[in-house]
């Protein structure tokens, strides 16, 4: 596992957003659209209103109208919650960009059904699993992702393709995508800020894998790469052996054996 190590949180999102535009164009040309799966949090914020920005040079790069946004995860709250996902990258991008397609989870409704619902739509949007061309994640201070939390049972999932598990230390549902779609990308992209992650992505970033326990370890796409983008803040503690100072254009993706 190789980090791509930035100076800052901005440098961040603007190397995820360059990749999120030349993605968006390949997959544009080959398929003529592009379904990308966004992660919640504070982090991807950023990513989200450069994406969207007017000033910016991303935003006239993408083919709005052709691109497909859909979540990894989100809570089990209305889309109006403060803690809604569909709310912050709404507020953060889809107010501010060209008009284009969001299929987002239904927090507002039992998490059971939320999911059974959102496992039929992706089952109608592809034919088999989905093979989404892009997928941010971060990285939670427990070493989950998504809404896969240490030692959940929807980490042993191998047939759902969503599942609303019920997280103990949150005292809530979840709804989230599994680790077969998860796993099926074209291209998953983590985006890791802050000193308050440097002591997990230090213990994701070892070679002894606990995924049960790190259950961002589990993320390994079968035919499709992984990228680790991060700051200096979050990777004090890693070793200089697996990360790499970096600038946005370099190529940011790390195929997988």
């Amino acid at each position: 596992m190789e980090l791509k190590v930035f100076e800052s949180p901005e440098e961040v999102a603007r190397a995820a957003a360059q990749h999120f535009v030349e993605l968006c164009r390949d997959a544009v040309a080959r398929n003529n659209g592009f379904a990308v799966a966004l992660s919640g949090g504070s982090t991807p914020k950023l990513l989200y209103a450069l994406l969207a920005d007017p000033k910016e040079p991303f935003r006239d790069q993408i083919a709005w109208k052709k691109t497909f946004f859909l979540f990894t995860d989100e809570r089990n709250v209305p889309p109006d919650h403060p803690d809604s996902n569909y709310r912050m990258a709404h507020e953060a991008m889809f107010a501010h960009a060209p008009r284009t397609t969001v299929a987002r989870i239904s927090g507002e409704k039992p998490a059971d059904q939320a999911a059974e619902e959102y496992e039929h739509f992706l089952g109608d949007m592809f034919e088999e699993t989905p093979d989404l061309d892009l997928i941010f994640l971060g990285l939670g201070e427990d070493g989950h992702t998504a809404s896969l939390f240490p030692h959940s049972p929807a980490l042993k999932e191998t047939e759902r393709l969503v599942v609303a598990p019920w997280v103990e230390k949150l005292n809530a549902y979840r709804i989230t995508l599994t680790l077969p779609v998860l796993n099926n990308a074209n291209s998953v992209v983590f985006l890791v800020t802050g000193t308050s992650k440097a002591a997990v992505l230090r213990e994701v970033n070892s070679p002894n894998k606990n995924p049960d326990l790190y259950p961002a370890q589990a993320i390994s796409p079968t035919n499709g790469a992984v990228s680790w983008l991060v700051d200096k803040a979050a990777a004090r503690l890693c070793s200089h052996n697996n990360s790499s100072n970096t600038g946005a254009d370099n190529d940011l993706l790390n195929k997988n054996p």
